[in-house]
């Protein structure tokens, strides 16, 4: 109950600080949940460079829905929903606490759309592969906004503008995806880096246009060419990107890191904004 207790009331205590950044993360295999490699080092040096948050709100490609829904239990379960990986993938708890309060606080933000308080899902890999390298301890509360599957890029564009408040509470946006991603073609022998010419020209096009603040083509990647319509069979990996992107401020710098391409098919290509 004390650990409960802890964090009842949280927002309404969260003290207002310097602005986050904001956090673009290509999440890969859930493998780098269990593996210390070079992207889940990446990850975790990422974190020793910017203030502790006050929490974390991850929008991550495996929450998938239909309209937009935030995760609002005192305890988010982990979930494995993945198959095919060893047991010790499957035996891994990330019991990070949540914040009812922060969720309802979260969705008063969101004036665009209704928002729903879920007490079903939790933390799927795309969150917490990546969050239990940089914050290891689980002491921090994690929540998850899911990502409406009946809207496009410019939708989620606008959305993000709408929860930028939370950036100067000490609340750490992190969206979680991959910028290429087609797993119908991986090659198992570039698994462990490489890519095929298409994924590698697309991973150029959108890194140019991130380095050089050209929302309008990243929002159309439709119309960005063949390579990138082959790189984004299905946009959910795609859209968490939308997310770092709104909240970048005028003045604010993308920075890119784990910039390496694996399987042939997929880029591990990650952002910090600010």
């Amino acid at each position: 109950m004390n650990r409960l207790n802890q964090f009842k009331n949280f927002s309404s205590n969260l003290p207002q600080s310097e602005i986050m950044p904001v956090l673009f993360m290509g999440h890969g295999s859930p493998m780098n949940g269990i593996e210390v490699n070079e992207f889940s080092t990446g990850w975790a040096n990422m974190a020793k460079s910017i203030t502790q948050p006050t929490a974390v709100l991850v929008v991550s490609a495996h929450w998938f829905t239909r309209g937009t829904k935030i995760t609002a239990m005192d305890f988010p379960p982990t979930i494995h929903d993945f198959g095919g990986f060893p047991q010790a993938l499957f035996n891994v708890q990330y019991p990070a606490p949540g914040n009812p309060e922060l969720a309802k606080e979260t969705a008063g933000l969101i004036t665009s759309t209704a928002v729903e308080l879920n007490h079903d899902w939790g933390l799927d890999h795309g969150a917490w592969t990546v969050v239990k390298h940089m914050c290891p301890n689980a002491n921090i509360p994690v929540l998850q906004l899911s990502i409406d599957c009946t809207k496009g890029a410019q939708y989620h564009y606008n959305l993000a503008k709408e929860i930028s408040a939370l950036r100067k509470k000490g609340v750490l946006i992190l969206a979680s995806g991959n910028m290429v991603h087609n797993l119908r073609m991986v090659s198992w022998e570039m698994i462990n880096g490489g890519g095929y010419d298409w994924a590698l020209e697309a991973n150029h096009k959108f890194k140019s246009a991130i380095i050089h603040k050209d929302h309008h083509s990243l929002i159309n990647f439709e119309q960005m060419g063949s390579e990138v319509r082959l790189s984004i069979p299905t946009p959910e990996h795609y859209l968490p990107l939308m997310y770092t992107l709104g909240l970048q401020g005028d003045k604010e710098e993308a920075l890119l890191f784990n910039d390496k391409a694996v399987g042939g098919s997929l880029t591990m290509t990650s952002v910090r904004v600010g």
